[in-house]
């Protein structure tokens, strides 16, 4: 069995500023992203960004969680902040064109007619 203690001791440590806490939570997120967990990812990632709003990476893996969760809006921010904060990073574009991939057909699929046809009526039974 493996002890889980460690891991928490060093989670509830003090930091000395909030870098150092933004990197925590930050790498608490992915962790858990990496499980499946994106409620519990978007919260840490959330919160490194509120400790840390210069951090790229942290608002790059917050529009990949919000992505997951279906808030396309606020992934769509969260990506552009980080794109703006490190407009060479190849990761975050990479995300970033990914997400406007799926987003774009996601919207052209919302604004086109219905393809199905109506069902037709049975026709009523002659008497």
């Amino acid at each position: 069995m493996v002890s889980v203690l460690p891991l928490l001791v060093v989670l509830l440590a003090p930091s000395s500023n909030h870098a150092a806490s933004a990197e925590e939570e930050l790498g608490f997120g992915i962790e858990v992203a990496r499980r499946g967990l994106w409620s519990e990812a978007r919260f840490r990632f959330e919160r490194a960004v509120s400790l840390d709003p210069s951090n790229a990476e942290a608002l790059n893996d917050l529009g990949v969680a919000l992505e997951q969760q279906g808030d396309f809006a606020k992934a769509r921010e969260a990506f552009d902040r980080a794109l703006k904060l490190k407009p060479g990073n190849l990761y975050i574009q990479q995300n970033y064109d990914l997400f406007r991939e799926a987003d774009d057909k996601r919207n052209r699929k919302k604004k086109a007619p219905n393809a199905t046809p109506a069902p037709t009526p049975a026709p009523s039974p002659t008497p």
